[in-house]
């Protein structure tokens, strides 16, 4: 690990006003910058939940910003409400405009997304594919494991009450085989389990729409998911795989893995993989590169 790396917590404020907070785990002093990460994660948590992922990127020589979402952490914002259903998309592009200004110039910028933020970071990525050099989805939301009835329901909710939060009825016990990651998730004070009839409807349309895009995808990407994710359906995963260009978007699913396939009992194949794929498309830095800022 990178012992003398010293992670931040601070505070950007977006255009409307609103507070997102921001982790930053710089590589270690001295280290050569070979890129920059900016982590989106899933609904309900925050990106202080993947400070095991920031450090071993930073072993590899990745600086890592993540940030809180709005309505989610210790970011402003309602538990699991969304004012507007591009919000998290323009939140994520003003995220990726802050890195591009603290990074030198011919550093990578790479997107990693978990689960909803991997639908929130292909979202970005399919928009705006010449802003990022690389994205990595891992068990992203691209499809959801919603009934017709739930569906019927939601459409009237999202007309009639679209701010209105509820429980988002997410399992724990599917999170990961390792017990300790349930436990953990459970006694964090700053994950929640509220969702809008907003945000649920951005969850089901999204994914659709991502994959009715994949044919034309131009952004090099990674896809990592679950073969036994219960959270959201690796249907949309594997459809996604199929569509897109080969020459883009590489896939590898892990078949008897739960949904957080970063904290599984055994994730080292989870970031071997990702390791291969980043030290196949960004070179190693040279000695002299400078750090961010």
């Amino acid at each position: 690990m990178t012992p003398d790396s010293t992670a931040t917590l601070s505070t950007f404020t977006a255009s409307d006003g609103d507070n997102l907070a921001i982790h930053d785990w710089p590589v270690s002093e001295g280290q050569p910058l070979r890129g920059v990460v900016v982590l989106v994660h899933g609904l309900g948590e925050h990106a202080g939940r993947y400070e095991h992922v920031a450090r071993r990127l930073n072993d590899w020589g990745f600086a890592v910003r993540g940030y809180d979402q709005f309505g989610h952490g210790e970011s402003g914002g309602p538990r699991g409400g969304l004012p507007s259903p591009s919000r998290l998309v323009d939140d994520l592009a003003e995220m990726v405009q802050s890195a591009r200004t603290r990074t030198p110039d011919g550093v990578p910028l790479i997107l990693l997304g978990h689960s909803m933020g991997g639908l929130v970071a292909a979202q970005y990525a399919a928009a705006h594919p010449g802003s990022i050099d690389a994205l990595v989805l891992s068990s992203p939301a691209l499809g959801t494991r919603v009934s017709g009835l739930q569906r019927l329901l939601l459409r009237v909710l999202t007309r009639i009450a679209p701010d209105l939060r509820v429980g988002n009825g997410l399992q724990t016990r599917w999170l990961s085989h390792d017990p300790a990651v349930e436990r953990a998730y459970l006694e964090d004070p700053l994950v929640h389990d509220r969702i809008s009839a907003r945000l649920a409807g951005l969850l089901i349309g999204g994914g659709p729409q991502v994959v009715a895009q994949a044919a034309q995808w131009k952004v090099p990407t990674l896809l990592i998911y679950a073969g036994r994710d219960r959270l959201v359906d690796p249907a949309g995963s594997r459809a996604f795989a199929a569509a897109a260009p080969a020459r883009w978007v590489s896939s590898r699913c892990f078949e008897d893995l739960y949904h957080e396939i970063f904290n599984e009992r055994d994730a080292r194949p989870v970031f071997d993989c990702l390791r291969q794929w980043l030290s196949a498309r960004v070179p190693a830095a040279p000695l002299d590169l400078p750090q961010a800022a």
